[in-house]
């Protein structure tokens, strides 16, 4: 987080539920992400090997105010201008992805539910719908993006994480960011997380439906790992595990990641859902148009820590943010405003959102101001906190 005020900012839902709690909303509500910064959209694959563009990050969502999602994009896209020099693009880019929600929700109100509901977004969407408008050095980048994003399979993941030990496959250390359970010293839970990873597979696997418990019970575990995760995970527990299916050209990795209280629970009523995991994944299921066939949920058998379970990097891909140009920046931002829009008209009264929201773009120009004030904020909040760190008020690691 000490990074750029971008990088603060991503890891900085906490703060930014905090500032937003203050904030007048409609009371309409939503299933929101709340945590719905640019850096959190990108590409996956679905169960049918297409590759879909949606919300990735879950761990803060709850039923809540449409606005705090809108905002928390908004705000991202200034900040973002702001980190990549195209500081003169701040408001243009906000206010993009704003009258691209609103344009959306008026759309969505006017469909059938079930239309909305099997609305997505496939790589091959956004290329038609943005052929006309790129280069074609962008329409050559786009291609080679989608090319890599669905070599990232199980294979791809045991090239890079494990390596063969005497025959079988074993996950290759990476210190710090990769500790296989071996080598964690006896004393230190490295017997009791190997131990612990076996007995809560089992409650993994009742979370999940029967068809897929049968496919799972034909893979056998046979390594596990701890992995540090990424910016606004910071100090949460995550393993992956590795299993072997027909033999060692069969692999398959489930990543188990602790789930802990929602940062809106601060200021919003708690889940309906006692099992912070189990909160994860109904809210990633209720706002993303397809997810992964292999989320669950489970709870530490001595700890009582939650955790939710899903595949490891299945066909993931973000868009490379540093070195993206203007033009690309704003059909992003158009993207991310759509999607956010979707995912909200799952569970939210879009004719009611719409119908606040209005034709004209009042409100984009509104929610771009909010944005570049917000982006003030964010850096007189990142200047306080380094100051922090170099007057040794917080420790900071690397």
């Amino acid at each position: 987080m000490s990074q750029s005020a971008f990088a603060f900012y991503r890891g900085g839902a906490k703060l930014m539920a905090l500032d937003l709690a203050t904030t007048a909303a409609t009371g309409i509500t939503a299933q929101i992400c709340g945590d719905a910064h640019l850096s959190n959209f990108g590409v996956y694959g679905s169960p049918e090997r297409k590759l879909i563009f949606d919300l990735n990050d879950f761990d803060e969502t709850l039923p809540g105010p449409w606005e705090w999602d809108v905002k928390r994009l908004v705000a991202s896209f200034a900040i973002a201008a702001r980190h990549l020099g195209l500081e003169e693009q701040q408001d243009a880019l906000a206010a993009e992805a704003a009258g691209s929600y609103r344009t959306a929700i008026a759309s969505f109100a006017s469909m059938r539910y079930l239309d909305a509901w099997y609305a997505h977004v496939a790589m091959k969407d956004i290329r038609k719908a943005f052929a006309d408008q790129q280069t074609k050095q962008e329409r050559k980048k786009g291609k080679k993006f989608a090319k890599r994003a669905r070599t990232k399979d199980s294979l791809h993941a045991l090239s890079k994480l494990a390596a063969k030990v005497d025959g079988v496959y074993r996950i290759v250390a990476q210190p710090p960011l990769l500790i296989p359970f071996r080598d964690i010293p006896r004393g230190e839970d490295g017997d009791e997380t190997w131990t612990a990873a076996q007995v809560e597979l089992g409650e993994y696997l009742d979370s999940v439906p029967d068809y897929l418990e049968a496919l799972l019970q034909r893979f056998t575990l046979v390594d596990g790992a701890i992995k540090v995760v990424g910016v606004g995970s910071v100090g949460t527990r995550c393993w992956i595990l590795l299993f072997e299916g027909r033999d060692d050209a069969d692999p398959f990795f489930l990543q188990i990641k602790e789930a802990t209280r929602s940062v809106l629970e601060d200021h919003l009523p708690p889940s309906r859902y006692a099992h912070h995991g189990r909160r994860v994944v109904e809210g990633q299921r209720l706002m993303q148009a397809v997810s992964d066939s292999f989320l669950g949920w489970m709870k530490g058998q001595e700890t009582g820590d939650h955790y939710y379970v899903r595949q490891l990097k299945d066909m993931k891909g973000s868009p490379d943010l540093e070195k993206a140009s203007p033009n690309s920046m704003r059909r992003f931002a158009r993207l991310c405003g759509w999607t956010l829009a979707r995912a909200h008209a799952r569970s939210g009264d879009a004719g009611a959102i719409a119908g606040y929201l209005g034709s004209g773009d009042v409100f984009d120009k509104a929610v771009a101001d909010f944005a570049v004030a917000y982006a003030d904020q964010n850096e007189s909040d990142f200047a306080a906190f380094t100051a922090a760190i170099e007057s040794g008020r917080i420790e900071a690691h690397e």
